[in-house]
């Protein structure tokens, strides 16, 4: 008979060692769990730091970016982002120091960040108030203060370095976790192992738990990884969207009060031109006042013209051109406005490039300059004009994000004058800034020419020493293309040309002001008018009409624009001449600042003279 074979018990001692043994292990295990809590925890901790001191330090750049907007725009509207932020700004900073009670180093960080941050706060409340007080330019003075205390770059220093130290702390911890893991593993297995002598049972489960706890620390790497890819995407992501929008306000707005106010301004002008010509005869004081106010709406009109110069908006036409032509031609003009006290001296190079620019425009910025050196020798001088090629290596050009290294040609302006100290020069270009007295300059000068080299490809340069002197130099990207000349302007005459009866012309314009002054400055020409308000009903004037001579339209209308009309009319009328309109210069028939070949633009404001000549000039050539 067969007997079974038994496997002897454990023994007490073995038995209560290996329960003993299980006991340590599974005390060991249960230690590391804690710790693997606890450390869990504090990097949790630290990415509440990280988020606490990004969101106090966006709070203080929100507020800071309503100020500047409404400085920038002088709309009380923009200032939302100071109003929402303003209030929350010292209970994040208490957040964040809350947060870092325990981190002796992070909490003397958080008392220096709050001294900055308040600075910056208390700024922009003096800015806001002294706005609502009604004194501008206090409250711009204000935000300069500030900015040149450098509240907001400590401020920002403090927060990056806040950051940086908790992510030092983040990156030790997550070695902490790795280890504790590492050796939690190590207990487990031992403990299964233990475990496989008192049941197959405790074994699994004991296996199962070690998984999950595995998998939980994956997820927790992963959700961290995650985590930090999407502050750093959301970062940049609102930084180019503050850059956009702050952009895109600037550009409708310059885009805007420019198209408005020269429609205004040429409703004014033509009318007052209207108005002389009519009551010339008579002369007397009536006639005066209107030639005076004619006089100040012409300021106006250059004062906008210099703002689009540098906001690189002003219709250019540029043709290529012998710089040395026009410069040498300019000689009797600069003497006669620089004055004879000042030695005018050209200095033309041999075999110089060409350039393709509006010439017009480059003669106005080189006589800006030589009106500039004027003023800078009061007691006489002399004034060096001179051309060169030239060629701007990647060395000059790679700290200059807008100029292409390449061949250029040089045109310098140079002076003996009393020159510019450092704070002057690093703001010679900036729109409205001048050292001049109130009524002496609008400070719109260096920085037309700035916004017209920039429009035309170019770069621009000065160089000044106190007491010695001051050279700009302008550099336009050559052209091997041939000499082009601008087409032939009609004499300007005292004589306003005349029209005939017989000769029709359309006027399509949606301002209704300024419609009228076009029609009754055309009847009053003698020329036989007809007008519309808009492309649709200008079309449907067609049927009644065989015979139209002239087209003289604005370029931006509802629904059907300038352009899009003119080019209907002349598939119904192949021989109907066009005349554009235009307060607004991004629009179809001016692209990146050049007006299209083949194309008539008058820029409003207009006067009756101007408008009568490019009529007339127009109907000759038809």
């Amino acid at each position: 008979m067969q007997q079974s074979v038994k496997k002897a018990p454990l023994s007490p001692v073995t038995l209560a060692a290996g329960f003993a043994l299980l006991a340590v292990i599974v005390g060991c295990a249960a230690w590391l769990t804690n710790a693997q809590a606890e450390n869990e925890h504090w990097v949790s901790h630290t990415l509440q730091v990280q988020s606490a001191v990004v969101t106090s330090f966006s709070t203080l750049q929100d507020a800071q970016i309503g100020v500047r907007g409404l400085l920038i725009e002088d709309d009380l509207s923009t200032l939302a982002p100071y109003t929402k932020a303003d209030p929350r700004i010292p209970a994040t900073i208490d957040r964040v120091a809350s947060l870092v009670a325990d981190n002796p180093e992070q909490a003397d960080r958080v008392r220096r960040y709050r001294e900055f941050a308040l600075m910056s706060r208390d700024a922009f409340d003096g800015v806001v108030a002294a706005y609502n007080g009604g004194d501008r330019s206090k409250a711009v003075a204000l935000l300069v203060e500030s900015q040149k205390q450098a509240f907001m770059s400590q401020a920002r220093s403090l927060a990056d370095e806040m950051v940086k130290a908790e992510q030092m702390l983040l990156q030790q911890r997550t070695r902490t976790v790795k280890t504790t893991t590492f050796w939690l593993d190590v207990s487990t297995a031992l403990a299964a192992l233990a475990a496989m002598g008192l049941g197959i049972g405790t074994y699994f489960s004991v296996k199962s738990a070690s998984d999950q706890l595995v998998a939980s620390n994956r997820q927790l790497a992963s959700a961290y990884a995650s985590l930090q890819d999407e502050i750093e995407e959301r970062t940049k992501v609102e930084a180019q969207l503050r850059q956009s929008q702050k952009m895109e306000a600037i550009g409708q707005l310059t885009g805007g009060v420019a198209h408005d106010f020269n429609n205004m301004l040429a409703v004014i002008i033509g009318n007052l031109s209207l108005l002389v010509r009519r009551w010339r005869p008579q002369e007397g004081k009536a006639v005066q006042y209107i030639e005076n106010a004619l006089a100040g709406a012409r300021r106006a009109e250059t004062l906008t013209y210099r703002l689009l110069a540098f906001s690189r908006q002003q219709p250019l036409v540029p043709h290529v051109i012998d710089c040395n032509k026009l410069v040498g031609g300019m000689n009797d003009l600069l003497r006669r406005t620089i004055g004879e006290n000042i030695q005018v001296e050209t200095v033309l190079g041999a075999g110089n490039w060409r350039t393709r620019t509006d010439p017009a425009q480059l003669e106005s910025a080189i006589l800006n300059l030589a009106v500039n050196a004027r003023d800078a020798m009061l007691e006489g001088g002399k004034l060096t004009i001179e051309t060169a090629n030239a060629f701007l290596d990647e060395t000059y050009t790679r700290p200059l994000d807008d100029v292409p290294p390449g061949q250029y040609v040089l045109i310098s302006v140079t002076d003996n004058g009393t020159g510019m100290p450092p704070e002057v020069l690093a703001r010679a270009f900036d729109p409205f800034f001048t050292t001049k007295a109130v009524d002496k300059g609008t400070g719109l000068g260096l920085s037309q020419v700035y916004g017209f080299v920039k429009q035309s490809g170019g770069h621009i340069r000065i160089y000044s020493e106190l007491s010695h002197g001051t050279a700009i130099k302008i550099y336009l990207p050559r052209t091997v293309e041939p000499e082009s000349a601008p087409s032939p302007l009609m004499p300007r005459t005292e004589e306003i040309p005349l029209g005939t009866h017989e000769q029709i012309i359309l006027v399509v314009e949606d301002e209704s002001s300024m419609r009228r002054f076009a029609v009754d400055a055309l009847r009053e020409l003698g020329y036989s008018v007809i007008h519309a308000e808009n492309g649709k009903d200008a079309i449907a004037l067609l049927a009644n009409h065989e015979r139209i001579d002239l087209l003289v339209t604005d370029i931006i209308m509802p629904e059907m624009n300038g352009r899009q009309l003119a080019d209907e009319i002349q598939r119904q009328r192949p021989g109907v001449k066009v005349l554009y309109m235009t307060g607004f210069t991004r629009n179809a028939v001016v692209h990146n600042g050049v007006v299209d070949d083949g194309v008539n633009l008058m820029t409003k404001p207009f006067s009756l003279a101007d408008f009568a000549e490019r009529v007339a000039r127009l109907l000759r050539v038809a």
